[in-house]
């Protein structure tokens, strides 16, 4: 094999030209079997096979640094830096990360996992060797799904502030997770009719620099009114209007051609776009034919291409897509909005039955909040159907368009929670408290299929912002029948009790329940309520808790900081400070001042000790 001689960085150097075919033959044969068993983003890395081989070949690892954006596709990367052994703990507790991770490999320079981060980091990179005198090769690798962020054109934007080499390759598949959308696809779609225009440009240097006397002069004439002439060849030429240098398209799957043309644009002093089309999935038939479905896939069957463990039943994303779509069919004023994520959301069914009511904005959740909050000002019904680590990202966007003139934007927080496998950048614990510390906005977090179903219709009619966090996986039937109807701001009680209260935070609501059990074997009888709504606080039961329970558990898998369990504690407080003498003990189980590192959610939240048993023990030690 190959592959087994590439034991660390560079040493794809000593593979004679002759057999770069076989090698990545090898590397995709490796990662289709990899990730069978272990799951993880497919069809990203096999269709970037070539251009990370040419990339080692035309650069010296670790002096040069390759900066990839999102990093779903960097598993090419990793074998080629010696990481091979390693890929049978892809994506598990205390394995080997899915995505770029600098504590792995001085060759992972930047940590990744959200998109359109790639050319600010490498600017950033390219700046500090600028004026530390180092020299190197800093090359930022942007699929054309993640240039439809902003942040993306940001960093353009300033890319002329460097006066040195600097490399940008744009890895066109015509693909983010699904389809792109929006005028950016439609600029790039020109720029690959335009494969001549290079071609022709170069020819035509060549020959004037070649008639005596005052070829020199012609070229410099020539170069100086370009601007003009390009358009008749591309159409906008928006990079090198930017002061980019434009070359492409070039066949992303040709490794000799791809070395040639790094190595010439290592020679050049000022920024560079490289523009390759790749394939996605390439070299695996199922997943060249369902790039979507292999983007993120659990373990499969390589053979048929099916997953190993059949769908169980609904998961939650099912029972709010569901639950859109059949609301819209009575409610000609809903609209459903993702940005590039309409199959992880669910909204790509609505967008079956009702397709000029489903917009996809690209990755573009700043722009997606925005974008909803202007469609309610008209009246009309906006639900963004987003993940809780995307939304993150347009929390100015919360504050400042939505939540101010308290726009009735319905944010449907998908992912909420412990995700699991994709690690630090994708788990989704952060929403309770960045949504909790904003005015006007409601938030709710149901615990099962049931009351998701009746969240999302009492938002369909809600006057206001509002939010319903839910988790990936399976929608659990925990307390179906004690499900009541909604009133605002109001918790319900799912089973008396005395002495201990638990409160429980929508997707605990399985392992509050393992505790419960537990402590009705030892002959205890807690009292479970399910908080629902987490915002408004229901204060007229923390009272009545208060007065009645020695002891007062908040459940949530979230940050602790900022989150229910401390708003809850801070309202006790304020009852204390008003003379209120009866004051329990108070425990808020959640998850510390930490990010939380890839593995499967079971084994999770036994470390992080939010599980059934950790929570039962927790709460006996204060006994």
């Amino acid at each position: 094999m190959f592959l087994e001689q590439i034991e660390g960085p560079n040493d794809i150097k000593k593979i004679k030209p002759k057999d770069y075919s076989k090698l990545a033959l090898e590397i995709r044969r490796f990662l289709v079997h990899k990730v069978s068993n272990t799951g993880g983003h497919l069809a990203s890395n096999l269709g970037t096979v070539e251009l990370t081989m040419a990339l080692h070949l035309a650069l010296d690892l670790p002096k040069d640094k390759i900066i990839w954006d999102v990093g779903h596709q960097s598993y090419t990367h990793k074998l080629l830096t010696g990481r091979m052994n390693e890929f049978d703990s892809l994506r598990s507790f205390g394995g080997l990360s899915g995505f770029p991770k600098m504590s792995e490999s001085p060759c992972d320079v930047f940590d990744t996992g959200h998109s359109s981060t790639s050319i600010s980091a490498g600017l950033g990179i390219v700046m500090g060797q600028q004026i530390k005198g180092e020299d190197g090769t800093v090359v930022c690798v942007i699929g054309d799904g993640a240039l439809t962020g902003g942040m993306a054109f940001e960093a353009l934007n300033n890319a002329a502030m460097v006066n040195r080499n600097f490399i940008i390759i744009l890895n066109d598949n015509k693909m983010s997770i699904s389809e792109n959308v929006g005028s950016m696809s439609s600029y790039l779609d020109n720029l690959r009719l335009g494969e001549g225009y290079n071609d022709l440009k170069a020819g035509v240097q060549k020959t004037l620099h070649r008639v005596p006397v005052i070829g020199d002069t012609l070229v410099d004439k020539i170069v100086k009114t370009k601007s003009s002439i390009k358009q008749l060849f591309i159409p906008g030429m928006l990079f090198e209007d930017m002061g980019i240098t434009y070359v492409g398209p070039f066949d992303g799957h040709d490794v000799k051609k791809l070395v040639n043309i790094i190595g010439e644009a290592k020679k050049i002093d000022h920024p560079v776009l490289i523009h390759v089309l790749t394939k996605k999935g390439r070299g695996y038939r199922y997943a060249e034919s369902n790039p979507s479905k292999f983007h993120g896939i659990a373990p499969f069957v390589v053979k048929t291409g099916e997953l190993k463990t059949k769908k169980k039943g609904l998961t939650y994303t099912d029972v709010f897509a569901n639950t859109l779509s059949n609301l819209a069919y009575e409610d000609k004023k809903i609209m459903a909005i993702t940005a590039a994520m309409p199959d992880g959301t669910g909204l790509s069914r609505f967008k079956k039955k009702f397709p000029d009511r489903c917009l996809d904005v690209g990755i573009a959740e700043e722009h997606a909040v925005t974008f909803a909050a202007g469609m309610a000002t008209t009246g009309l019904k906006p639900f963004f159907a987003v993940y809780s680590s995307f939304l993150q990202r347009s929390y100015d966007q919360i504050i400042h368009d939505v939540c101010i003139p308290k726009l009735p934007v319905k944010f449907m927080v998908d992912r909420a929670g412990l995700v699991g496998k994709d690690g630090e950048t994708h788990q989704g614990i952060f929403d309770i408290s960045y949504l909790l510390s904003v005015p006007n906005m409601t938030v709710i977090a149901p615990i099962n299929a049931k009351e998701l179903e009746m969240a999302v219709k009492y938002s369909a009619s809600f006057e206001a912002p509002i939010a319903v966090r839910y988790s990936r996986g399976y929608a659990c039937d925990v307390y179906s029948d004690e499900i009541t109807e909604f009133e605002y701001g109001k918790s319900i009680c799912l089973k008396k009790g005395e002495k201990i209260a638990i409160i429980n935070v929508g997707n605990m609501i399985e392992e509050s329940k393992k505790c419960v059990d537990k402590f009705i074997e030892d002959g205890y009888n807690p009292e479970l309520i399910n908080a629902r709504f987490i915002k408004p606080l229901d204060k007229d039961m923390i009272k009545d808790v208060v007065n009645r329970f020695d002891y007062v558990i908040t459940v949530e898998e979230g940050i602790i900081s900022g989150g229910y369990g401390e708003s809850i504690l801070k309202y006790i407080n304020d009852l204390k400070n008003e003379g209120l003498t009866n004051i329990p003990k108070v425990l808020n189980i959640g998850i510390e001042d930490k990010f939380v590192k890839q593995g499967d959610i079971n084994t999770l939240r036994k470390v992080l000790k939010i599980d059934g048993e950790s929570i039962y023990e927790r709460i006996k030690k204060i006994l």
